[in-house]
């Protein structure tokens, strides 16, 4: 499936909610269902810097393939965390680099976050392009 293939996924999903608390609650069992990250990973280095709570995320890179993980101990970052890693896990690095990230804004998440919360939201997204973009130049080399 292709990135766009998934963001859509996430705007229909998000769609058969019209009421924010609703999705909201989606978000949160989003979060909740996100595989817990290994202590091992938990760093210094893992933690993203403009997140208002702690947020850990951690790439892998094999046979071309980009794979996130990540953890927050808030339950809403938690589920935007989830989104992030299911809309970028599992592509090459130019996909990621290439990638339009149009769900956050067509399901409304901007809007409807904290400005401390959306600086976090800009945070991560960062945070993937640049490991991104590490692997890319590694593979380049």
């Amino acid at each position: 499936m292709t990135i766009n293939d998934t963001q859509d996924q996430i705007i229909e999903e998000f769609s058969i909610f019209d009421d924010w608390m609703d999705k909201y609650a989606l978000l949160i069992d989003l979060g909740n269902s996100l595989e817990p990250l290994d202590e091992k990973y938990k760093t210094e280095n893992n933690l993203i810097e403009g997140c208002q709570s702690r947020v850990w995320l951690q790439a892998e890179y094999a046979d071309g393939i980009v794979t996130f993980r990540g953890e927050s101990d808030a339950v809403i970052v938690k589920g935007i965390v989830s989104l992030l890693i299911q809309v970028l896990s599992g592509h090459t690095p130019r996909e990621i680099l290439d990638t339009d990230l149009y769900f956050i804004d067509r399901i409304g998440l901007k809007e409807h976050l904290s400005p401390t919360r959306s600086n976090g939201l800009v945070a991560m997204v960062k945070q993937m392009r640049l490991y991104a973009l590490a692997f890319q130049a590694k593979e380049q080399g």
